[in-house]
């Protein structure tokens, strides 16, 4: 009997019955068998499990609609990435859910290769702080670099620890002190130095390569002091005994300002999406700064994504920043015409010029105004009391005696003139104070303020002290009525001819001893 041979149309037909039998076959047992929501489930917990990134882990996402954001293991970023709930774009994420925006988070330790990474659009948002902004804006002017928003201000992030003996910033003259030069830390020495009347010139500076290495150094004892990122603090002071934390930036609470930066040509084509960014990012900064509840869930997110960091010393993190709200950014930005604070463009031309006159800055460095995108901020629509700028710090009233037992930070002396017998400031006087101390006054906005008058041995003792307290509260009250300052804030003292700096048998040690010392006072 001869076989049948099919035909390749029957061939065809054949194979696409078992196929369909297969397909319907799978179908069937995925969703009417016990097997199969198994095998669903499974896959689904593989899909939606986060990866933990560890510390330099490159995981940039090549996604056009991921923005992906540069930042370092700081805790000053959290609002954001509490809003993401994670590190990793992902649909769980409250800008996915509100705004369908998938966001990144990439951490980028190392200083060189970060901004390669921005300069080669591997992340469209890059961390920078606006102190040590001029010094880096040679190389970055060929992508036109803007600031974008304001993410925190550190408040006890960075610190400078001192070995035993060294108690206050004048003591530090002569000293060798390790820093990351070019850097937040690098700042806040400088600021720190002034306040106390010295300069870097003053100091030995040891170079390091990051505040991780300064910490170092200085455990190893060959170094006086060294400028540290919480909790190395701690860590330097337990190591180094009778080492203690010089000051830190908590008193110095507006000279660190943590921003971003990004290309003017990504946030031309891309402003509803980063406006969408800046109104989430507030939101969730307020909903920690308002919530222990939110704030233990961010510290638990930066754990999970902070190499070898636990939970509580991300929470001490989060503890040692503010994150800033959109009122915040208002003031930063100086779109508050009623605000008297620190803004973001006296840091950074205070700061061009300091680090210009140390030879750090080459070529021409573009304006606040040419670098400032303040367009997101004006015109986002945030209201509400958890919103608010921070306010000031409100300082209760002293006694004289304890006033005196204050132990002062730093003291820097400035020379301002009177007539013989008068106490009123005339507009040089006024022009000098503002020169000389208000920036350092509304920098170190959360320490008290000490202003001494001093006069020489002319005439009698009774009638100069009389006069230099005279003469010194005649400075706060210009500082109070021009500037806002609580009066609480002062302690107003007297010295009289009592504390010479000079001699009061020629002309010239006189006009010495006629001076004011403004100190900075530990609250």
């Amino acid at each position: 009997m001869a076989k049948t041979r099919l035909t390749a149309f029957s061939k065809l037909l054949i194979t696409i019955l078992i196929v369909a039998g297969v397909f319907f076959g799978i179908k069937y047992l995925g969703e009417n068998t016990d097997i199969g929501e198994k095998i669903k489930n499974k896959a689904k917990e593989t899909t939606n499990t986060p990866s933990t990134k560890k510390k330099n882990h490159r995981n940039t996402s090549n996604d056009d609609d991921v923005i992906n954001i540069g930042v370092v293991t700081w805790g000053g970023y959290a609002g954001g990435q509490y809003f993401n709930n994670g590190f990793e774009a992902s649909e769980d994420s409250r800008f996915y859910k509100d705004y369908g925006l998938k966001v990144n988070f990439e951490i980028m330790d190392d200083f060189e290769p970060s901004r390669a990474a921005w300069k080669n659009d591997e992340v469209n948002l890059l961390w920078c702080t606006i102190d040590a902004l001029p010094t880096e804006m040679g190389s970055l002017k060929d992508y036109d670099p803007v600031v974008v928003f304001q993410a925190d201000w550190s408040r006890g992030g960075d610190a400078i620890v001192a070995r035993r003996g060294i108690n206050r910033v004048s003591d530090l003259k002569g000293k060798r002190i390790a820093v990351a030069e070019m850097t937040p830390s690098h700042s806040f020495l400088l600021w720190l130095l002034e306040a106390g009347g010295l300069s870097q010139s003053d100091v030995e500076i040891i170079p390091q390569a990051s505040a991780v290495d300064a910490a170092a150094i200085f455990k190893s004892n060959k170094v006086d002091a060294a400028v540290v990122w919480s909790p190395d603090d701690i860590a330097c002071v337990k190591a180094v005994p009778g080492a203690r934390i010089l000051e830190n930036t908590r008193s110095a609470s507006n000279i660190i300002a943590d921003a971003f930066i990004a290309k003017r040509s990504w946030v031309t084509n891309h402003k509803k999406e980063l406006a969408d960014l800046y109104e989430g990012w507030m939101i969730g900064a307020a909903e920690i700064n308002t919530n222990p509840v939110a704030k233990r869930k961010a510290a638990k997110i930066l754990a999970e994504n902070f190499s070898g960091i636990t939970e509580d010393m991300t929470l001490q993190a989060i503890n040692n920043v503010r994150l800033v709200t959109h009122g915040d950014n208002l003031n930063f930005f100086g779109l508050n015409p009623n605000y008297k604070g620190v803004k973001g463009e006296d840091l950074y031309r205070r700061m061009t010029d300091v680090y210009t006159k140390l030879g750090f800055v080459e070529g021409h460095i573009p304006s606040w105004r040419q670098i400032a995108y303040d367009r997101i901020v004006r015109n986002a629509k945030l209201s509400g009391k958890a919103q608010e700028a921070e306010g000031t710090k409100e300082f209760t009233k002293i006694n004289s005696a304890d006033a005196k037992k204050k132990e002062a930070i730093a003291s820097k002396g400035v020379s301002i003139a009177f007539r013989t017998g008068e106490y009123q400031l005339d507009d040089n006087a006024k022009y000098i104070i503002d020169k000389e101390f208000v920036d350092i006054a509304k920098a170190f906005s959360n320490a008290r303020i000490r202003i001494e008058g001093n006069t020489d041995n002319t005439g009698s003792r009774a009638t100069n002290m009389a006069l230099s307290r005279k003469r010194a509260q005649a400075v706060a009250d210009y500082l109070a009525n021009t500037y806002g300052f609580s009066r609480n804030r002062f302690i107003v003292i007297g010295n009289g001819p009592d504390k010479p700096v000079a001699s009061n048998n020629t002309d010239a040690g006189r006009a010495k001893n006629r001076r004011t010392d403004f100190q900075l006072v530990r609250d």
